[in-house]
């Protein structure tokens, strides 16, 4: 988006001037690109009268072009050169920004964040404001990727004091209500800044980020439930929004409509945004949006009852998730390596710095052999115990966020990923020894309703509430993890389809129950999905399939209740089957099972 931010700039004036041409060519850069090549090649013909900083700034600018074209592997050793050789700081801070942007787009995600590092730490003696704009600009929408919200708002707000007004102010504004908004700042507040930013990109002509804001806005009101708020925004925009040509701002604008209209019930135009969603998102290979439409089409087609299809899309659906989940994990790791890497060089150069003082210590004692000798031995023991202390620190920082990678934020349990490792290595075992395994999916009911109503915070307790419930009744053996939203997974090793029912009918009946000394004004239930290696065989994405029919069941025949797939191959066969099982909770709070 920082490259094409230029877009609605206004051209300078021509000037025969080199200098003036080469401030020219750097503003129209994006606002004309065919003029800026002109320019440069202008330029290139009397390089003999530039000075020897404006030749360092035109290699830049011709660097930048190579970029700019998406030739990343012949512009980056160009811009490596500027950044080792060029004796100017601010040219320097371009061309660091610009190589940071190629390699984070090109998912070289470790190295982008070591070469942020390297351009911040030589920040601060960087006067040329430009320059820093480029820069924290930079860092703040790569460390929002790696999900470091109040660490890119931060970088943001450093822009914003840097210019008080105008074009960059607009962007800083921009980076930082998106990161807030993705951080999960409070709603009145935020939606204040997030207008003052609209206000701010319109008053410049900058309606790109004006545009992304109001992305971020209908976002936000979509999940606060006002789905015409955010149909009327979204729709008001989106052509603008088509006319940039900017494929992954476009790709968001359909996934928003898609969720919108599928919210308001209007499955056809759902379908038509979902569709166009697909089209744009494979073209530009922007994996989140892909990831909500092919979602919705699942959804849609399995409510028309047309399971073929719908299958199709789950699966499209699975492969899309799990590839933007790489994606953040990837992100995530590699920051915190890089991360890691840094702290790990700071203790390097203090031991470092420990040992010369001992060297200078020894040197100044040696006349004195007995006493000289002893202070040695002890010094070197505090290095040696520092050094130690130093690893052992390390090691558990690195256990730490081991663990922390594979548990699912909020609630404590597996996340997404590593319940889908941890089961398929349950399932393998089972297989081997011919043992039966069975998969509950749960789904709490009107979770949504709960979030709209309580708010957030109340909805996070229900969820942790719940896990809390699972927990107690769950064997150490046993696979727990969240699935996403509201939605969890448990694989029982070793469990019966009977044994199954019955668990999960005394989890039903816990979750139901609200715990003494506990507000009544929340009611919690939730629905039960069961599939079985018997029926569904050892295959991970069959369970889950069979189980999700199950779980469809419970919640299209009144929810707070338990439905067992049957003994057949298909969604349809669960849905209708005598081989189902179902099991509700009623005033008494005995289980009915058909």
């Amino acid at each position: 988006m920082l490259l094409l931010a230029g877009r609605a700039a206004p051209a300078s004036p021509a000037s025969s001037n080199l200098a003036d041409l080469l401030g020219r060519a750097d503003t129209i850069k994006t606002v004309d690109n065919a003029a800026f090549v002109e320019l440069l090649a202008l330029l290139d013909k009397n390089t003999v009268a530039l000075s020897a900083t404006q030749k360092w700034r035109l290699r830049y600018l011709k660097a930048w072009q190579v970029a700019y074209l998406g030739d990343f592997a012949k512009a980056r050793p160009l811009l490596e050169t500027i950044i080792r050789e060029t004796p100017d700081d601010a040219i320097r801070m371009h061309a660091a920004a610009a190589l940071v942007n190629i390699l984070g787009y090109s998912h070289q995600y470790e190295e982008a964040y070591t070469r942020l590092d390297h351009a911040l730490d030589e920040l601060p003696k960087v006067t040329d404001k430009d320059a820093r704009f480029h820069i924290l600009g930079e860092a703040s929408q790569l460390l929002v990727g790696a999900g470091q919200y109040d660490l890119a708002a931060s970088y943001a707000d450093q822009i914003i004091a840097d210019y008080p007004s105008g074009r960059n102010r607009c962007i800083g504004m921009y980076l930082k209500v998106h990161a807030d908004f993705l951080g999960g700042k409070s709603a009145q507040s935020w939606r204040s800044q997030a207008q003052q930013a609209i206000n701010a990109c319109t008053q410049v002509n900058e309606n790109l980020f004006a545009d992304a804001t109001r992305r971020d806005v209908a976002s936000f009101a979509i999940r606060q439930g006002r789905t015409v708020d955010a149909i009327n925004l979204l729709e008001s925009h989106y052509l603008n929004v088509v006319k940039y040509h900017y494929l992954e701002l476009t790709s968001e604008y359909a996934a928003l409509m898609t969720e919108a209209y599928w919210q308001k019930g209007d499955t056809s135009r759902a379908e038509e945004f979902a569709l166009n969603t697909v089209d744009l998102a494979q073209k530009s290979e922007f994996i989140e949006p892909l990831t909500t439409a092919y979602q919705l089409l699942y959804q849609i087609d399995r409510q028309k009852g047309d399971l073929r299809d719908a299958l199709n899309y789950h699966e499209k659906y699975m492969t899309a998730d799990k590839g933007r989940l790489d994606d953040v994990r990837e992100k995530a790791l590699a920051y915190q390596f890089v991360k890691q890497q840094v702290e790990a060089k700071k203790v390097e150069l203090d031991e470092l710095n420990k040992q010369n003082q001992i060297l200078q210590l020894q040197q100044a004692l040696d006349h004195k052999a007995v006493e000289a000798g002893r202070l040695y031995i002890a010094l070197l023991l505090t290095v040696l115990a520092s050094i130690g202390l130093w690893l052992l620190r390390l090691k558990r920082s690195q256990l730490r966020f081991m663990r922390l990678a594979r548990r699912d934020g909020l609630t404590g349990i597996f996340n997404r990923q590593h319940f889908v490792d941890e089961a398929e290595q349950t399932l393998r075992y089972a297989a081997k020894s011919m043992r039966m395994a069975c998969l509950i999916l749960i789904d709490l009911d009107h979770f949504k309703l709960i979030n709209d109503t309580h708010g957030h915070t109340a909805g996070d307790h229900v969820l942790r509430r719940a896990v809390a419930v699972c927990q107690q009744h769950l064997h150490s053996c046993d696979v727990f993890g969240r699935i996403g939203g509201e939605e969890f997974g448990i694989l029982l090793p070793e469990s019966s389809v009977i044994q199954a029912l019955e668990r999960a009918e005394r989890l039903r009946v816990a979750i139901s129950t609200t715990p003494e000394g506990e507000s009544q004004d929340i009611t919690v239930s939730a629905s039960f999905g069961i599939a079985s290696t018997q029926h569904e065989g050892y295959d991970l994405r069959r369970l889950l399939i069979a189980a999700d029919s199950a779980l469809y069941r419970a919640k299209r025949d009144g929810r707070n209740r338990v439905v067992v797939s049957g003994p057949h191959n298909g969604p349809e066969a669960d849905r209708g089957s005598s081989g189902d099982h179902a099991a509700d909770g009623r005033a008494t709070g005995d289980p009915a099972i058909s």
